[in-house]
């Protein structure tokens, strides 16, 4: 089974991998919080607000569709 961490870092594609790696250590170092666990909450960040696109282009275009 994937533990969480895994879930979040899979997120962390081309650029955005970029992000969650050269902020992860200096963060890491502030908070409580591992390194990869810094990583695996942006790429879920990222992901949330991906698919926050993709629904409101859908519903963009369904309005669109539906004469609205």
């Amino acid at each position: 089974m994937a533990s969480v961490t895994r879930i979040g870092t899979a997120g962390l594609q081309g650029w955005r991998r970029k992000v969650g790696d050269a902020v992860a250590e200096p963060l890491a170092q502030r908070t409580p919080l591992g390194s990869e666990q810094i990583k695996a909450s942006i790429g879920a960040l990222f992901f949330a607000l991906s698919v926050m696109y993709v629904v409101k282009t859908v519903s963009a275009v369904s309005r669109e569709l539906s004469g609205g």
